[in-house]
């Protein structure tokens, strides 16, 4: 009998997404349904550094304490070679973790269930392994960004 892999995880770099306001496209007796501009950022960590370029977003539906993501947006790698993300998750939090992040209240990754499975695309060489890699995304909300250090499955 074979022994089965467990998996584990390799940090790859983290992105630090500035957005801008977020804005209510709909609500419904049970969701709402939203967007968040993303205007920038930064990409560092040990197998990618570059920045996040403005013009993508996260179309996202809440429904109670719990909301579904759907990010779509580009990174430039310090080479120049761009990359497509498409960045889907789920952000969890009770109302009193609500009025603590509202009240600028820092909170921990453990607190807050705000996961993320991105996938990239790019048919540069040297960035190949991006987009032939399954990766997850361990994010939280800092005032004007959401930061996700992103974590190759192995």
């Amino acid at each position: 009998m074979s022994t089965l892999l467990e998996p584990s995880l390799e940090f790859v770099f983290e992105l630090r997404v500035e957005v801008d306001l977020e804005r209510r496209i709909g609500h419904g007796t049970s969701e709402a349904l939203g967007f968040t501009p993303i205007t920038g950022g930064t990409v560092v960590g040990p197998r990618l550094n570059g920045r996040v370029l403005p013009g993508g977003g996260d179309w996202w539906i809440a429904r109670g304490d719990v909301t579904q993501l759907d990010a779509r947006y580009l990174l430039e790698a310090d080479d120049g070679t761009v990359i497509d993300v498409v960045n889907r998750g789920y952000y969890v939090a009770s109302d009193d973790l609500e009025q603590r992040l509202a009240a600028g209240e820092p909170v921990t990754e453990q607190e807050l269930y705000y996961r993320t499975a991105p996938v990239f695309q790019t048919d540069a060489a040297a960035h190949r392994w991006l987009a032939e890699r399954q990766f997850i995304g361990m994010a939280r909300p800092e005032p004007g960004m959401v930061c996700i250090r992103v974590f190759e499955l192995r």
